[in-house]
C-alpha cells in the first residue's frame, strides 16, 4: 500500500510546477471584452445630406447671410449670390460688372444696377421661365462694394474716407472707423445727408454728445449712400 502512495505523491509533485505556470500565465486569465462601438442611429424618417451620402461629409449649400437690407440698390462692384430653387447647377456667385450687368447660366448680360435684389430675382425668373418650369430665384447681396453703398465721412475727423456699408452700421461705427473726431471738430453741429426717393434729407446729429458723453440716442442707423459731415469749430 505504501508504494502506490509514494508514486501518487511523486506524480503530484511533478505536476505542481505546470499548474503554477499555467495559473500565472497572462493567457490563462480572462480579459474583459472591449466595449462595442455605439453608432447613433438617425431618427425615423431622417435623411442624410447629399454630400454625406456620397462620403464627402459636406452639407448642401445654403443661402449666405445677407450683407444689406432687401431695399438695397445694387451697383457695380457688388457680389451677388444667386440661388435657383431645385436647380443647383444654375446657382452661382457673381460680381456686378462695371457695365452694370451680370451673367449666370442661361441668363446672359442681365442688367443688375439700379435694382433691388428682389427686383433682379423676378427679372431673372422671367428669363429662366423659357428653360425651367416655374423657376424660383433668390438673390442675396453678399458683398456691398459699389459706390451706391459707400458711407462717406468728411470734415473734421481723423481720417476722412468712404466706408463700405454693412447691415446694422451706425453713426458711431463710422466715426470710430475714421479715427474719431478731429481736434477742431464741432461735433454737435454735425449732419447726416441722405437721399430718400431722389430727395436730399438732412439729419442733425450731436456727435460730441455721442462720442464724449455716450448719448446713445444720437447713434442713428446709417443707410447706403449716407454722407456724414463734421464741421470745423467756429471758435
Amino acid at each position: 500500500m505504501r508504494r502506490p502512495s509514494v508514486l501518487t505523491l511523486a506524480g503530484w509533485l511533478a505536476l505542481t510546477p505546470l499548474i503554477i505556470s499555467c495559473a500565472s500565465s497572462p493567457y490563462a486569465t480572462s480579459t474583459p471584452a472591449a466595449p462595442a462601438q455605439v453608432t447613433a442611429s438617425a431618427p425615423a424618417g431622417a435623411t442624410a445630406p447629399a454630400g454625406a451620402a456620397a462620403g464627402t461629409g459636406a452639407s448642401p449649400a445654403s443661402p449666405a447671410a445677407p450683407a444689406v437690407s432687401p431695399d438695397y440698390i445694387i451697383g457695380p462692384g457688388d457680389t451677388l449670390q444667386v440661388f435657383v430653387w431645385r436647380n443647383p447647377e444654375l446657382s452661382v456667385s457673381v460680381p456686378v460688372r462695371p457695365d452694370g450687368k451680370i451673367s449666370t447660366p442661361l441668363v446672359e448680360d442681365m442688367v443688375a444696377v439700379g435694382k433691388t435684389a428682389p427686383q433682379l430675382a423676378r427679372d431673372m425668373e422671367g428669363v429662366l421661365a423659357e428653360y425651367v418650369r416655374t423657376p424660383k430665384v433668390n438673390i442675396i447681396v453678399t458683398t456691398a462694394a459699389s459706390a451706391f453703398s459707400l458711407v462717406k465721412v468728411v470734415g473734421q475727423v481723423a481720417h476722412p474716407m468712404a466706408l463700405p456699408y454693412r447691415e446694422g452700421m451706425t453713426v458711431l461705427d463710422a466715426v470710430l472707423e475714421v479715427g474719431g473726431l478731429g481736434q477742431f471738430a464741432s461735433g454737435n453741429r454735425s449732419k447726416l445727408i441722405r437721399v430718400v426717393n431722389g430727395k436730399e434729407t438732412v439729419i442733425h446729429i450731436k456727435l460730441a454728445d455721442l462720442v464724449n458723453s455716450g448719448d446713445i440716442k444720437e447713434n442713428i442707423p446709417l443707410k447706403p449712400g449716407d454722407v456724414l459731415v463734421v464741421p470745423q469749430s467756429i471758435f
